[in-house]
């Protein structure tokens, strides 16, 4: 009796060990991602400039303050540019205890603003859920100037009134450099061009006035000017490049904001905010000052272990890419293959893997080494550690057989796959219905126009990309194999997935593997705009940095080819009819550039190397916008349901 409990016992272990996916709730495994020399300029870090703010409206901050006549009220002046003025008032739970007035530039006759509007009403303001109660103004045939406007309450407060520049500036606004680590002083860099003329600086001196304004995780408020000082990465001074910075002293959130004030070529005035939002973390881990050492690892691989130094705990993991370069006949340095992927903390080291193939591919042999390395944190995809060169000893690991044509597969790619990801993982397929950021039950309704199809619910949340991903992925592990259908941050989420993690997807069948509708892959500007006003008003769901142009930009340099490739993407605006003026959200409209969905501008729902499904008008990103929610749209269901992998 006892012999056979103990011959039970040692099968059941066996049969677990032998099933790491028979768990719904099993971590997901991580691939040991590769790619050829040919991609290292798309998987390099994010460059600044390429996730700049380029702002068309300003938002201005409202303090209520005790005025010497009694009462409370603010006051700032707000131009004209064209013969329309829209703006927003942001006043919470007081909006019904202010007033609002406008003086005219010419004649200084006060105006109350119910009288000179032709339009007001309630709104609100945001993305899917996490929304900001608002009223929205719009006034016709005003002269040009700089008119003033007042709010006025029974009591202090705070606000912001958002304002529609009507001109064609626009600011544009982006971080000198990704260093958010706590100790570093964090630059921000502006310049102001002409939308129908060139995104160049035509005119130094177009800006009266340029301002930095910083809201610190703690609540701390810091404000600056800022100088045309050769901040700019061209040195040049009085070239119309702005530039100001302040210390990271925390961890946490920063909300920055970039205010400049100017006139055009015509002698009119104009007025541009951008928001930024800047998270700033711990310097919890460093590369030690040590070679790189390789190891066999299975058939045609070689792991390789980085030293570090951590204040994490074994089990935390971080993003890692490297550059592997050796030598060819003549000794000189030649590119064989990009490697990285998530990697989990060991001991004191985090593991990457190498298929030898590459090295055969490129012809190289030692002496090898890395370039490039970079650490990064999942969630944030900022850089906690790099290094130029590291020296890679890969001693008869790298002594492979002269340069030959080679399939470039899967194992090259994405690293060995788990032994139980075909066989002992959940049962049968599915197509998986993914919502968004911050989301209400968008595919609940409308999950009938799918077959086969199972609706992942993880409702008014905020995730990052990589918690959102392994989120699906435990979802997901209930069956065998699956595609996704996915809307808005569901879609980067599921990119993620396929990108970094084993999962289902790896045995869906023939199809589109990922499609998706209203995703921001590059970022949508209502995230800077958000976290601006929770500072104030608390909004839903929270901040998220991914959504950022600056996050999505972090995120997107490790995303490889391989992945875009198996993605499908729809945008969406609203319907663009002659005789009237179109939008999909009034006040998102005074924001985003056109066309867009009311939260994802087309231009910014675009991914490279991915295939695009097209744009279609008519619909807009979520329900309660002056269009239908785009992912009630039947046509586009019907034909996304009858093509996906499953």
């Amino acid at each position: 009796m006892k012999q056979t409990r103990l011959a039970t016992a040692a099968s059941l272990l066996l049969l677990l060990a032998a099933a790491p996916f028979s768990t719904p709730d099993a971590a997901p495994v991580a691939k040991q991602l590769a790619g050829p020399p040919s991609e290292f300029a798309s998987m390099a870090g994010a460059n600044p400039i390429s996730a700049a703010i380029h702002s068309k409206s300003a938002l201005l901050p409202i303090t209520l303050e005790k005025s010497a006549k009694g009462g409370f009220s603010w006051q700032a002046s707000v131009p004209v540019e064209g013969e329309n003025l829209r703006f927003v008032l942001f006043a919470g739970a007081a909006k019904s205890t202010w007033n609002v007035t406008l003086q005219d530039p010419a004649s200084k006759r006060v105006h109350a603003a119910d009288d000179l509007a032709i339009e007001k009403r309630a709104t609100d303001y945001g993305m899917a859920e996490a929304r900001v109660p608002a009223e929205s103004y719009t006034f016709s045939n005003l002269p040009r100037g700089d008119w003033k406007v007042k709010v006025e309450g029974a009591s202090a407060g705070r606000g912001f009134l958002l304002v529609e520049g009507g001109g064609n500036e626009r600011l544009m606004s982006h971080q000198a450099a990704f260093n958010q680590l706590v100790g570093e002083r964090i630059g921000l860099v502006a310049s102001v061009y002409d939308l129908e003329k060139s995104a160049d600086v035509e005119n130094a001196n177009v800006l009266s006035e340029a301002s930095l304004r910083v809201t610190a995780p703690d609540g701390q408020l810091r404000s600056s000017p800022m100088f045309d000082d050769g901040l700019h990465q061209d040195g040049i001074a009085n070239d119309g490049v702005f530039g100001a910075d302040f210390l990271a002293d925390q961890a946490g959130d920063f909300n920055a904001q970039v205010m400049v004030r100017g006139r055009d070529a015509a002698g009119t005035s104009f007025l541009r905010t951008a928001e930024h939002l800047i998270p700033v973390i711990d310097r919890s881990l460093q590369l030690a000052a040590v070679g790189v050492q390789g190891r066999a690892a299975g058939n045609e691989r070689i792991g390789l272990q980085l030293t570090v130094e951590a204040a994490k705990a074994a089990g935390s993991h971080y993003h890692v890419y490297a550059e592997v370069w050796g030598r060819d006949a003549s000794k000189r340095a030649i590119p064989v293959a990009w490697i990285g992927g998530m990697s989990e903390l060991g001991k004191s080291a985090l593991a990457l893997g190498l298929d030898r193939r590459w090295i055969a591919l490129a012809g190289a042999s030692a002496p090898f080494e890395l370039r490039n390395v970079r650490i990064e944190d999942p969630d944030q995809f900022i850089s906690l550690a790099k290094a130029e060169r590291l020296p890679l000893s890969l001693g008869a690991f790298g002594n492979v057989a002269a340069k030959r044509d080679i399939a470039i597969d899967e194992a090259m790619r994405m690293g060995p796959r788990p032994a139980g990801l075909n066989s002992n993982k959940g049962v049968g397929s599915k197509l998986l219905l993914v919502h968004g950021y911050c989301s209400g039950d968008v595919w609940g309704g409308v999950a009938g126009q799918f077959s086969n199809a199972a609706v992942f619910r993880d409702l008014n949340k905020n995730r990052s990309h990589d918690a959102f991903a392994r989120l699906i992925q435990t979802f997901g592990n209930t069956w065998n194999s699956y595609g996704i259908v996915a809307h808005s941050q569901g879609g980067a989420a599921a990119l993620h997935l396929y990108n970094y993690y084993w999962s289902g997807l790896d045995n869906a069948g023939a199809g589109r593997l990922i499609q998706s509708v209203g995703t921001p892959y590059k970022g949508t500007a209502l995230a800077g705009n958000l976290a601006a006003l929770g500072s104030i008003f608390g909004v839903g769901c929270g901040s998220n940095n991914d959504l950022t142009y600056s996050g999505a930009a972090s995120w997107m340099a490790g995303i490889a080819s391989f992945a875009r490739a198996r993605t499908y993407f729809a945008t969406t605006s609203f319907t663009d009819l002659w005789w009237r003026y179109d939008y999909c959200h009034l006040a998102s409209d005074v924001v985003l550039s056109d066309p867009e969905d009311g939260t994802t501008e087309k231009s910014y729902g675009q991914l490279s190397g991915a295939n695009n499904l097209g744009h279609k008008t008519g619909w807009c990103h979520t329900s309660g916008m002056r269009d239908p929610a785009q992912t009630t749209d039947s046509s586009r269901n019907s034909n996304m349901s009858a093509n996906a992998a499953r």
